[in-house]
């Protein structure tokens, strides 16, 4: 795993821009991406640390976050940057790492100023790749794939009003991940510090208003272009579009809805497209394949505890928190995978104990005056380095989901597994979960001995 790099700052005509460097590959790679970014908490969130950590197992990664955004210095609401200013934004902090050739990623929204960069600097550019991105936004006369212009502002609207409030947007960018309790609240805290909610308007609509279909024939570089097929927001038609109009372009489509944030979905089949793209080969990451039983904890109306008592006696309740978890961990065999704040992930070898463990995390915390919930599931876990996936993982994080307020509920692999143990349950029925395949019936602790 990659540890969090240091934030540092360039100097541009307009104010400092802030940016990281991580990564020891070979590959020298600038990294833009949308709007919506902040250099200095992104990395907390596991899912997107993971992503990161696999851009730079094969390349030495530039980030920045644009002027306006994040760390990086404020901006007028009547004088956002121009695409060739941020496009510069980029290079300076590109040339400030050392970097004096490099390939760009660019995704979403920022697709653009990749474009221009790679058509502006073909002596720095080597290569360029665009994700779930677009040329043009709107519809034209000329442009029948675009949004019309009713949709548009209903869309602009729509941002404004749920920005930092609510993560409803995810039912458009990642609709996979939509009903993940955690993604949620993190998403919506993580627009809060990328930007206000009037800057992030203005920004949007901006970022709406491009058109960069003149400058697609002047690009030289070797490109490829990825689209998801069944995105709702950044759709497969744009990105065809891009791949359609760009000379010598390759396009790769793939299955899915989740466009972003771009750690949402299964990012490995994208990262697998663009390692090989940029290298020339895939690396085969180690995997362990054990049978293991996963629990994800999580705590209930953390937000609203959170604004209710202050943000220091929050730090405080959740540090005891914590510190129960933990020990209820080591005292039943459990391993921390991932802890977000609000909750943990861990793996157990043997499913008796991680019910166990988790009906105890229950009762200890009441005395917190907090309530968690959760969710457990037996299956085979793909376990690489310090990580864990696979479908096991992603069905107990679905699980946890269904659950209510100080409940735990459990797939009937548990159950049956730990027939004889006298832990009691309930037949909570099935359940069609989001991105997993079959009905899987659930069942809630309701005693454990």
């Amino acid at each position: 795993m990659i540890s969090t790099p240091e934030t540092r700052y360039v100097a541009t005509d307009a104010g400092y821009v802030a940016y990281q460097v991580f990564g020891e590959g070979d590959l020298a790679l600038l990294m833009v991406t949308s709007w919506l970014q902040n250099l200095d908490v992104m990395w907390d969130e596991p899912r997107m640390a993971r992503y990161l950590g696999r851009l730079g197992s094969f390349a030495r990664v530039v980030d920045f976050d644009k002027r306006g955004s994040g760390v990086s210095d404020p901006v007028p609401l009547h004088s956002i940057p121009t695409l060739e200013e941020w496009a510069d934004d980029g290079r300076l902090a590109a040339e400030e790492a050392g970097l004096t050739s490099y390939a760009v990623l660019g995704d979403t929204e920022a697709g653009p100023m990749a474009i221009m960069l790679a058509a502006t600097h073909p002596d720095r550019v080597t290569s360029l790749v665009l994700v779930n991105s677009y040329a043009r936004w709107k519809r034209d006369t000329d442009y029948g794939i675009g949004m019309p212009a009713e949709t548009y502002q209903r869309l602009i609207d729509r941002y404004e009003d749920n920005w930092g409030v609510t993560p409803d947007i995810l039912d458009l960018t990642a609709p996979g991940m939509a009903k993940d309790a955690r993604f949620r609240d993190w998403y919506r805290k993580y627009q809060r510090l990328s930007q206000p909610r009037g800057t992030a308007t203005a920004m949007y609509r901006w970022v709406t208003d491009l058109d960069v279909r003149s400058i697609l024939p002047s690009i030289q570089v070797p490109t490829l272009v990825i689209g998801r097929t069944d995105a709702w927001h950044h759709r497969a038609t744009f990105s065809r579009y891009l791949a359609d109009h760009i000379p010598g372009a390759t396009y790769v489509e793939l299955p899915g809805t989740d466009t972003y944030p771009i750690q949402a979905g299964d990012f490995d089949a994208v990262l697998d497209e663009v390692e090989t793209f940029l290298t020339g080969t895939r690396a085969t990451r180690p995997l362990d394949r054990v049978l293991g039983t996963i629990l994800f904890t999580d705590i209930v109306g953390s937000t609203r505890t959170a604004a209710g008592i202050g943000d220091a006696a929050w730090l405080s309740l959740r540090q005891a928190h914590d510190d129960i978890v933990r020990e209820s961990f080591r005292k039943y065999r459990g391993r921390e995978f991932a802890h977000t704040g609000d909750g943990f992930l861990a793996l157990f070898d043997g499913p008796a104990r991680a019910v166990t463990c988790a009906a105890k995390i229950s009762e200890d915390v009441e005395s917190l005056g907090i309530e968690i919930r959760a969710g457990i599931h037996t299956g085979e876990v793909e376990r690489a380095g310090d990580e864990i996936g696979g479908l096991a993982v992603h069905l107990a994080n679905r699980i946890m989901s269904e659950a209510g307020p100080g409940t735990m509920l459990v797939s009937a692999t548990v159950k049956d597994l730990v027939l004889g143990s006298g832990i009691e349950f309930i037949d909570r029925g099935p359940r069609l979960l989001e991105g997993v395949p079959d009905v899987w019936t659930l069942h809630q602790v309701m005693r454990v001995p």
